[in-house]
C-alpha cells in the first residue's frame, strides 16, 4: 500500500476520487461566497455576522441529523455508484437555486435572496448526506484491506484541497455572482460527468427492509452501531472534532474581520490555511501509521491541536488592529508583525486536527462486514450532525450573550481536552 497516491492511477478510486473533490470544491465555492458576501456586504455588525454563519451552518448539517439513516440504508441496498450520479445530478438543481439567491441579492433585495441562500444550503446538507456514507463505505469495497487508510487519507487530503481551492476561488470572485454562477454549475456538471466513469458497487449481504421512518431509523441505526465499544468511542471523538471544526469555521470570518480588522481575501487566507493544514495532517498520519489503522497517535495529536489553538488565541490578543474605518488588505495583513505567528498557530491546529481525525474513518469502515459500511458511516453521520448543530446553535446563543469569537477560541481549547480523552480510551480498546 504505503505509497497511497498509486491509488490514484487506478479505475476503481480516481473517478470517486474526482467526483469528491469537484462536490467538496463546489460545495465551499458557494458557501464561502455566501458567507463572504453577507459578512462584507450585508450585515455591517459582528452578532448579525455570527449568528447567520451559524444558522448557515446548522441549517447544512440538519440533513445529516435527520436523513443519514435513510441514505445509509439505501447506500447499503442499492448500487453505490448509482446513487452518486443521481446525487450529482442534484447537485446542478441545487446550485441553481444558490446562485440565483445571490444574484438577487446583488441586484439590492435582502429577504428572497438570504432565503434561496440559505435553502441551498440545506440542499447541499442533504446532497451530502446521501454522497457521505458512500464516499467511506465504498473504499472496501473496491480495494484490498491494506490500501483503505491510504485510500481514506487520500480522501480526507483530497477534500480539503479542494476545500482550500473553493475557499481561496470564492475569496476572489465573490462580489461577482455572474463568476460564482457560471463556475458553480460548470462544476455541478462536470461532477455528474465524472461520477457516471465510478465502477458499480453493487449491494453486499441480505436485501435489507428499508425503514423510511427518519426518527425511528436514527435510533435503530445508532443503537444498533454504538453497542461495539471502539466503533462508539471512534464515533465520539468523530463528533468532538466536527463540532470544534465547525466552531472555527463557524468564528473565523466575523474573528478575521472584527478583531483582526482585515477584508476578505484574508478570510479566505485563514480558511484556505486550515484546509491546507488538515491535508498535510491526513497524508503525515497515514505515513506514520505504514497503513495500519490504530489510534494511537489520535490522544497526542488532538492535544497538539488544542495546544495550537490556545497559541492561536494569544496572538490574536496581541494583534494591533487597523485604523478605525479601514479593514487590512491580504498584502497589508501579512506585512504585520504578528501575521506569521497567526497563521503558523492555524496551521498547526489543521494539521494536528488531520492527523486525529483520518485512523477514526478508518475505524468505523473496517470494524464492520462490507455490506454494514455504509449504515455504520451513517450512523456516525447522525451523531456527529447532532453533536455539530448543537454546537452551531450553542455559538449563535452564546454570541447573542456578548461573547466574542476569541473568547470562543477557549472553548474550542476545552473540547479537545475531551476529545483527547476519549481517544486514549479508543486506543486503550483497541489493545
Amino acid at each position: 500500500m504505503i505509497n497511497a497516491l498509486g491509488l490514484l492511477k487506478r479505475r476503481h478510486f480516481l473517478p470517486l476520487f474526482t467526483t469528491q473533490f469537484l462536490g467538496a470544491f463546489n460545495d465551499n465555492l458557494f458557501k464561502t461566497s455566501m458567507v463572504l458576501f453577507a459578512t462584507y456586504e450585508i450585515f455591517a455588525d459582528a452578532t448579525q455576522e455570527s449568528f447567520f454563519n451559524a444558522l448557515a451552518a446548522a441549517l447544512f448539517i440538519l440533513p445529516f441529523f435527520l436523513l443519514s439513516a435513510v441514505s445509509g440504508q439505501l447506500a447499503d441496498s442499492m448500487d453505490k455508484a448509482r446513487i452518486i450520479r443521481i446525487v450529482k445530478l442534484a447537485e446542478i438543481a441545487i446550485m441553481s437555486l444558490g446562485v440565483g439567491g445571490l444574484m438577487l441579492a446583488r441586484a439590492g433585495a435582502v429577504t428572497v435572496p438570504i432565503v434561496m441562500m440559505l435553502g441551498a444550503v440545506v440542499g447541499l446538507g442533504i446532497h451530502s448526506t446521501f454522497f457521505g456514507p458512500i464516499k467511506y463505505a465504498i473504499l472496501p469495497q473496491h480495494l484490498a484491506e491494506d490500501d483503505v487508510l491510504g485510500g481514506t487519507g487520500l480522501v480526507e487530503a483530497g477534500t480539503y484541497l479542494s476545500i482550500l481551492l473553493g475557499t481561496i476561488v470564492a475569496g476572489f470572485i465573490y462580489h461577482s455572482t455572474s463568476w460564482v454562477a457560471a463556475l458553480a454549475l460548470t462544476v455541478a456538471v462536470a461532477g455528474w460527468l465524472v461520477a457516471r466513469a465510478v465502477p458499480p458497487a453493487p449491494r453486499l449481504g441480505p436485501k435489507l427492509e428499508l425503514d423510511w421512518n427518519p426518527a425511528r431509523a436514527s435510533w435503530r441505526l445508532v443503537s444498533g452501531t454504538m453497542h461495539i465499544p471502539r466503533l462508539f468511542l471512534a464515533i465520539c471523538a468523530i463528533s468532538f472534532f466536527w463540532t470544534i471544526g465547525s466552531v472555527l469555521i463557524i468564528i473565523f470570518p466575523p474573528l478575521v474581520k472584527n478583531v483582526l480588522t482585515a477584508d476578505a481575501s484574508v478570510a479566505s487566507l485563514v480558511l484556505a490555511v486550515f484546509s491546507i493544514g488538515v491535508a498535510i495532517g491526513s497524508v503525515v498520519i497515514n505515513l506514520l501509521l505504514r497503513g495500519e489503522i490504530s489510534a494511537r497517535f489520535a490522544p497526542g495529536s488532538v492535544i497538539a491541536m488544542g495546544l495550537a489553538v490556545l497559541g492561536f488565541w494569544f496572538v490574536v490578543g496581541l494583534w494591533t488592529p487597523a485604523p478605525s474605518g479601514h479593514l487590512y488588505n491580504m498584502m497589508a495583513f501579512i506585512t504585520q508583525p504578528h501575521a506569521a505567528l497567526v497563521l503558523l498557530a492555524l496551521l498547526a491546529v489543521a494539521i494536528f486536527g488531520g492527523m486525529f481525525v483520518v485512523p477514526l474513518y478508518a475505524f468505523l469502515t473496517t470494524t464492520v462486514t462490507k455490506d454494514q459500511t455504509a449504515r455504520t458511516v451513517a450512523a456516525n453521520n447522525v451523531v456527529n450532525a447532532g453533536a455539530m448543530t448543537f454546537g452551531s446553535l450553542a455559538v449563535a446563543g452564546i454570541t447573542a450573550l456578548g461573547v466574542t469569537p476569541a473568547q470562543l477560541l477557549l472553548l474550542v481549547v476545552a473540547m479537545c481536552v475531551v476529545s483527547a480523552w476519549i481517544a486514549q480510551r479508543l486506543h486503550r480498546a483497541c489493545d
